[in-house]
Formats: structure tokens, sequence, C-alpha cells
């Protein structure tokens, strides 16, 4: 910077000493001009005007004696008394910075020649034209040189700053390389910089480099806070806070697969069998207060154990990490979950609660490995009753090397249900709205094992699916429920029953189903089908065949969880159902939620249209019916409605 002011200063100077130079030769220029006029007009007063009579003299005769009309602007001839006897006026055109300076200088102004024999007074003014040519030719030369000057001295800056900026660059460079690879900190920091070459230029970066050093190693701190707060959020689940399968994998590999001391112990999985169902039914609201009190269960049973750790690894499991935990102790851990499991499932009057599959784990075992073992388990447990737990020991790996043990025990299970058709059935009503709507009651089951204990529905039901039995699970439930119906003798009522979207699509089953219908015409058209939207988007040409041969028997069709799938209304028009079930989830808090109520309104209007019915189902609450009811649904279905009961 003090490089750049003594430049500017010599700039400075340079120009005013040029400037005041070519001011002296222009000054010079007007005077000899002036000098010139003067003895020219002095000639012509001496040698031609005082020879002659005034009457003689005449305008062009004086214009050709004068000879050069750039000479003189104006030429006058007085008397003694001033009287004006001849004006030779040239017409001039001043250049601008002429007629600019006309009134400062004196060499412009008016001059005066007298010859005193003749009487004669000679008033002239000379020419400004080449005067202010040449002025205007100095100043542009003043102009162009200053603008020289101007530009030397800044192509030379930025040449010596550009050189000047890579220098400081490179320097800066290599001290930072100093201070991170050798970590250098406050003197190591000064000694970086004073054996570099930014010295010579004379720049001090020691407290510019302190003052950065402190800044960086705040934000570093801050984003070291944010990113432990933002992993803490991402590792977390939002309904229990307990930590995720995120948290749950890198706990494993860190302090189980890849410690360095010997390690040992259990781990256990709970999985909610009845989450999907409560979903359904009762609403997410209680879905949620369902998956809480399971993890309140799992907390306080494990929290008896030194070390140990719960995680949530998705909707319906739990990992349970008991250190230093043999499996003989870790039955008393499977006893006791079960206990609280039952009493909650009795206060909350549920089928089930929550299973429990449980296996050893060792240093090193990789963990992929290990939940496929933890998911048998899992499976197994489901198999035997309502909140059962199972215990996966090595010895029972090597007796059944099948990786599908738990599948084959789950098939024994269903097969035994089947044969000894221990299904229990019970009902939950569609109240109507309206007097003129006509609805029914939704026939749900329940499967028992051997020992009559309540095996979870919604694993039954999709380990039945997975193992390809759906379809005798679904002849099941219908014969059960037609030999209940004609036992009862319910005449005026109607009965919903579900039939899998793979039952569905079987030709077989079709087939069976429709013989079967037809030995009970009667009651065949007391019955109404339910199937899910998402099951018969998935083949709607044997969909159609389906729901064609249902209204050929006289029965009826439903099109349960409507709306998750992708709905449009050429699915109305090709599959022509008679009613259709809003899903849970467009219920709950239905009255907040605009878009939902939208969408209902929508739908129903587009049902009604083509003398199609809509439920809703999962209401819980009576803000909730009454908003059904403005939007003009046709039922209603759900335990504020009616608890499933026996029929």
């Amino acid at each position: 910077m003090a490089g750049f002011k003594k430049l500017i200063f010599i700039q400075l100077i340079s120009w005013l000493l040029f400037a005041s130079i070519g001011g002296y030769f222009v000054a010079s220029a007007f005077d000899n001009a002036v000098s010139d006029a003067q003895h020219k007009t002095q000639s012509v007063v001496n040698n031609y005007i005082s020879k002659h009579s005034i009457v003689d003299i005449a305008p062009d005769k004086l214009q050709q004696v004068l000879a050069d009309g750039n000479t003189f602007s104006s030429f006058i001839l007085r008397d003694q008394q001033g009287k004006e006897l001849i004006n030779i006026t040239s017409p001039t055109s001043l250049p601008a910075i002429a007629q600019l300076v006309n009134t400062s200088f004196n060499s412009i102004r008016p001059q005066f020649a007298v010859n005193q024999a003749s009487d004669i007074k000679v008033e002239f003014t000379i020419n400004a034209n080449n005067l202010g040519l040449i002025l205007q030719q100095a100043l542009f030369i003043v102009i162009l040189v200053s603008g020289l000057m101007a530009i030397i001295p800044i192509v030379f800056m930025k040449t010596m700053f550009s050189k000047l900026n890579r220098n400081i660059s490179m320097t800066v460079a290599e001290i930072i390389d100093v201070y991170i690879n050798q970590n250098q900190v406050n003197n190591g920091l000064e000694t970086a910089i004073n054996s570099s070459k930014i010295k010579q230029l004379g720049v001090d970066l020691v407290p510019s480099f302190n003052r950065l050093s402190h800044f960086l190693q705040s934000k570093h701190d801050d984003i070291q806070n944010a990113a432990h707060s933002i992993k803490q959020e991402a590792y977390k689940d939002v309904v229990t806070e307990l930590g995720n399968r995120n948290m749950f994998v890198e706990y494993y590999e860190k302090y189980i697969e890849s410690s360095e001391k010997s390690t040992f112990g259990s781990l256990a999985m709970v999985r909610c069998s009845e989450l999907q169902a409560i979903n359904q039914t009762r609403g997410y609201q209680k879905g949620d207060e369902y998956v809480k009190a399971v993890a309140d269960i799992i907390k306080h049973i494990s929290g008896t154990y030194t070390g140990s750790k719960v995680f949530r690894l998705n909707s319906s499991d739990f990992a349970i990490v008991l250190p230093n935990t043999p499996l003989k102790e870790s039955e008393r851990f499977g006893d006791n979950l079960q206990s609280r499991f039952t009493q909650y499932q009795q206060n909350q009057e549920l089928s089930s609660v929550a299973n429990t599959g449980i296996v050893a784990y060792e240093k090193g075992k990789p963990l992929g490995e290990l939940l496929s073992i933890v998911d048998n388990a899992m499976s197994m447990a489901q198999s035997k009753q309502a909140n059962a737990w199972h215990i996966q020991r090595e010895t029972d790996l090597v007796n059944n090397v099948s990786a599908g043990f738990g599948n084959q025990n789950w098939r024994k299970v269903i097969n035994e249900v089947i044969e000894a058709e221990r299904v229990h059935l019970v009902m939950q009503n569609i109240m109507p709205i309206g007097k003129s709507m006509k609805a029914y009651a939704e026939i749900q089951v329940r499967f028992k094992t051997t020992e009559n204990q309540v095996l979870p529905t919604a694993s039954f039901l999709a380990m039945a699916e997975k193992l390809d039995m759906a379809m005798e699970i679904d002849q099941l439930i219908i014969n059960s429920s037609l030999e209940k119906i004609k036992s009862r003798n319910f005449s005026e009522k109607f009965f919903g029953l579900n039939v899998t979207a793979s039952s569905a699509h079987n030709d077989q089953f079709v087939i069976w189903l429709e013989r079967r219908l037809l030995k009970d015409t009667n009651i065949a058209s007391k019955l109404v089908f339910e199937v899910s939207e998402f099951g018969l988007q998935q083949n709607i040409k044997a969909s159609k065949r389906f729901i064609d041969m249902i209204h050929r028997v006289g029965a009826r069709i439903t099109v349960e969880r409507f709306g998750v799938g992708l709905t449009s209304f050429k699915f109305f028009r090709d599959l022509k159902p008679d009613f259709i079930k809003m899903d849970a989830s467009y219920t709950r808090g239905l009255e907040e939620d605009k878009n939902n109520q939208y969408f209902m309104r929508l739908m129903v209007d587009l049902a009604h249209r083509i003398g199609v019915s809509v439920f809703a189902e999962g209401v819980e609450s009576q803000e909730e019916k009454h908003i059904i009811e403005t939007l003009c649904l046709d039922g209603v279905q759900g335990y504020y409605i009616e608890k499933p009961k026996d029929i």
C-alpha cells in the first residue's frame, strides 16, 4: 500500500510539471501572435494609411493591403475624435477551447495603433482561431501524456501486485502445509511464518493466522457438535426414542464383532405381532401407543441385566443385547417378557402382543449370520402360542441343517390348524349411516395351537402366504363361517368374509368357491367377500373373473384397504365392486386432516355415481364418526362403534 501511494504522488508531480511546461509554451505562442499583429498593423498605418487620404482608402483596398485575413478578426480606423471611418470585420468560428478562454487572455482583446501625423487611430483584434488551435493541441498533448503517465504505473503496479500475490499465495500455502502437516500451533505457527519468504514482503501474518486458527477451531467444534446432534437424531427412533437399526449395527460391529477383548452374550429379537391389525382396526395412533407399551416392557425387563441395550430395528421388531448372559439365563428373560406381554394383552383385549427369539453371540460373529439365526428363532416362537419365546441353540442348527427350520415348523402348525379346524370366529359390525342403507358384519378369525393357545393372527396369515398355504386357510375360514351361519340361523343378517388376493386369482380356488356357494344359495346371497385393493390390482384380469363369479352366485364384493393403491376410474369400471372400505389410515385424525377429508369426499362422489357404497374402518372417536357422517359415507366400522365379539 505504501508503494502504491508513492507511485500516485510521483505521477501527480510529473503531471503538474508537464502541465506547467505546456502552459508556458502556449503563453509564449499567444504573446508572439500579438506582437506580430501589432508590428503588421503599425507598418500598414505608417506606410499606407498615412500616405493616402481617408477618402482614397477603400475597405477592399485596405483588405488587399492587409493581405493575410487570418491575422485579424476586426480592423477599425477611427479619427482622433473616435469616429469610425472604416470597419473591416472577418467572421470567425472560434474553437470551443478558444471561446472558453476568450475572456481570460489579454492577447485576444482589442489592440491599438496610432499615427499622430495623420490623426489616425487603428483598433484591431487578432484572429483567435490559430491561438485556440494551439491551445487545443497543447491541451490534447497534456491529456495524452498524462494518460500515458497514469497507465504506465497502473500496468507496473498490476504486474508488481500479481507477482506479490503469487508470492504471498505460495508462501501462505507453504505455511498452511507446515501448520497442518506438522500440527504446529502457537510458536510453531509463528516459526513457520517467520522462516518463510513472506517476511521479505513486509507482511506480518502471525496475528491473522492466530485469529484464523481460533476461528477454525471454534467452527470445527460447532460442526462436531452439530454432526453429533444430527447423528443422534438420525440414530433415534421417533416413537420410542430408542436407538434405531443404524445404531444397532454400529454398536454390534464396534463392541461385539470387532471387539479387541473376548465378549459373549445373548441377542433377543422381539416382534410386535398385532401392529398391523391395530393400525387397520384402531388407527395408527393406537398402533404407536401399542409399540411404546411394548418398548416400555422390554426396557423394564432388560434393565435388570447389566450393560443391556435395546434398539428398535423397524416398525415391529426390537433387538435386545444382553452382554455376558448365557442362554440358560436368557430363558428367565424370555419368561419375564412373556408374562408381562400376556398381562398387557389381557388389559388391552388383544389376541397377542409379541413373540421373542433368542440366540447366543460371541466376538467375531458376523451380524448378518446372527440376524438370520434369530429370525429363525422368531418364526419358531410365533408358531408356538401367543407371546411365546424360543431359543435357537447351535445344536438345533446342527440337527436341523435346513435354513428353513422355522418355516417347516410353521408348515407343521398350519397343517395342524387346518386338519383339526382349530379356528375361532368373531364378528365386528359395520354400522350403516342412513335408514335405507344396509351394511354387514365382518367375520374375523383366530387360530389356535394344539394346546388351545391363540396364535398371532397376522404372523399366521403371513406365514401361510409365504408357504403357499393361503388357499387352504381361506377354504377353512369359508367352510367354518358357512357352518356357523347355518347353525345360528341368521336369516336377516349379512356377513363379510376376507379372502386373500392369491386365492382370488387361483382358478382352482375360484372353481371350488363357486361350487361351495351353489350348495347354499340362500346363504350365498347374504355374503360379502372382502379383498384388498392392492391385491386386486396385481392381476386385474384374474380379479375380474373372481368378481364375476361372486356376482353370478348372488354374493357381493368389497374392496378393502381402499386408497392404498393407485386408484383410477378404470378400476371401478372394470371390476364393478359393490362396496369399498377406506383404509384406516384415512380415518386417523380425520377431523384435522383436510387432505384426507377431500380425498374421501372425492371417492364418495365417484363411487356413488356408479352405485358403489363407501365404508370407513378404524373409527376410534366421536369426532372421526361425525366427520365421516358429514362426508356422506354409507357406514362406519371400528372399536368406537363396536369391538369384535363371538358369533
